[in-house]
């Protein structure tokens, strides 16, 4: 049988642990992260004769360096790469939501963004244009309702396409200062030099621009010894802030 893995990550009260209890129901266990004193939950389910395993991320605001759970989240994504990350956001705040959504989008490509909470929006007379959210964004889009197993067809549906590769998501690119996009393409050459395609050039360069240690950090822990020293070549002389 076939196993795909799902990362469900999402800020803080977007109902994305709920969601992940609709999924996996009983057939979960928690823990903590390796070295860390983060708690993780894992689980299973099945749709379809496809075996899938979910991480249920921990909700957080942004994915930089900034908390034990950021990193938790950020490292996940971008060495773990799973086949789906699914981003959870609340329907009735997506202006905030959207951040990290698009955080996410600089990492991978394999994303759907799930809308969740839309029987809340709809009490509170919030009408969400999820066709215009997906064009905007570049990836699936669906709206629905953890806690009452509302579009949770739809969201494996999609969720499946993307894992299996019938859908390849086309992301929107994020566009910063010409100086930023400058010290971008200056960078990325050195980067899949030293790495390759394992991980995205762009976002490499970005998080080296803003100077993350905790990240490069990271990046050692998980390269081989002939990769990871020359990562100090990229790292520009004058840093500059990317946000």
């Amino acid at each position: 049988m076939r196993m795909y893995t799902i990362a469900l990550a999402g800020n803080p009260n977007t109902g994305k642990s709920t969601l992940f209890n609709t999924l996996t129901g009983l057939r979960q266990h928690t823990g903590n992260w390796a070295g860390k004193t983060v708690l993780t939950a894992a689980g299973e389910f099945v749709h379809h004769d496809v075996t899938y395993r979910v991480i249920d991320l921990p909700g957080t605001y942004s994915l930089y360096s900034n908390s034990a759970d950021e990193e938790v989240a950020r490292d996940y994504i971008i060495f773990e790469q799973p086949d789906v990350t699914v981003v959870v956001v609340d329907a009735t705040s997506l202006e905030r939501n959207l951040n990290l959504a698009l955080q996410v989008l600089e990492m991978t490509n394999r994303v759907v963004l799930c809308v969740n909470l839309m029987d809340e929006a709809k009490r509170l007379g919030v009408h969400v244009d999820v066709t215009r959210i997906r064009q905007k964004l570049g990836v699936p889009t669906v709206a629905i309702s953890a806690r009452n197993r509302t579009g949770i067809d739809e969201l494996l549906e999609q969720v499946e396409k993307v894992a299996s590769g019938k859908i390849i998501p086309q992301p929107v690119t994020i566009s910063y200062s010409a100086e930023i996009e400058r010290k971008i393409k200056e960078l990325e050459p050195h980067i899949l030099r030293l790495l390759g395609t394992r991980f995205p050039p762009r976002w490499i360069a970005l998080r080296l621009l803003d100077g993350d240690e905790k990240l490069l950090a990271s990046l050692k822990a998980h390269l081989d010894t002939v990769a990871a020293p020359g990562l100090k070549e990229v790292v520009p002389h004058e840093q500059i802030s990317c946000h």
